[in-house]
């Protein structure tokens, strides 16, 4: 890595002793996922983003779904255990979590939250996700995302 600053992602992963690769690209701002996984050259099928929510109770839940997969509102809460669940307000994102909108990873958030992969990932050997800021992205096995953000698998996107 050189001298680059490492994030809370990139330095949790290293402490649990899980191997990461990490892709940088020029990013000042938001760009969604589909379009930083051709800027890579990277599969479809491979990146993940994260997403915010907040349940009936409060709570909050975060959800690591395919970029092109959208979030079942309705599977997302039986997942997470709610009544409903709904997106997180994006003025709340970075004082909750430390991250920004487009380098938010659920590995090393201000607080450790309920974590649900989606079960697609399970089939993969490797998969790519925030690194915890703009312009970093992180590929690793989806065993080691699930051991170090010490989350579970459900289906939660929406069937096309």
């Amino acid at each position: 890595m050189g001298k680059e600053a490492k994030t809370n992602a990139m330095r949790l992963l290293e402490k649990n002793k899980a191997a990461y690769k990490a892709y940088t690209y020029e990013c000042s701002e938001f760009t969604d996922g589909i379009d930083l996984a051709d800027r890579l050259g990277l599969p479809h099928q491979l990146v993940y983003k994260t997403l915010v929510t907040v349940g009936k109770s409060r709570e909050h839940y975060v959800f690591v779904i395919p970029i092109e997969a959208e979030l079942d509102m309705k599977k997302a809460a039986k997942a997470a255990g709610e009544k409903s669940i709904e997106m997180l307000p994006l003025k709340e994102l970075t004082p909750l979590t430390g991250y920004v909108r487009g380098g938010c990873t659920c590995i090393g958030m201000k607080k450790q939250f309920p974590t649900i992969l989606d079960s697609s990932a399970e089939g993969l050997e490797k998969m790519v996700v925030s690194g915890g800021r703009l312009g970093l992205q992180l590929e690793l096995a989806p065993s080691d995302l699930i051991r170090v953000a010490r989350a579970k698998t459900a289906d939660v996107v929406a069937q096309e």
